[in-house]
């Protein structure tokens, strides 16, 4: 069974990246060494939030969700 995980991360310019994969250690090491286009520039990264989900999409949605204007509130509210 395949695991996914929607995370937060808290980056170095005060912002949050939030993501989603089926393979959190490679892309959290991904982040962390400048792989990625979004955090390259906002390291170093460390990790706010994980959630795993055992449905796809599920974790997809929950991912747009944090990404909606009432997402950012209650990631804000909860996690920050």
């Amino acid at each position: 069974m395949e695991i996914w995980t929607v995370y937060i991360l808290n980056c170095a310019d005060g912002k949050t990246y939030k993501g989603c994969t089926h393979d959190f250690p490679a892309r959290l090491a991904k982040h962390q060494r400048g792989e990625v286009e979004s955090t390259k520039s906002r390291l170093p990264v460390s990790v706010c939030l994980k959630v795993e989900f055992s449905n796809k999409h599920k974790a997809y949605a929950f991912e747009k969700y944090l990404k909606s204007g009432s997402g950012c509130e209650f990631t804000r509210r909860h996690f920050l």
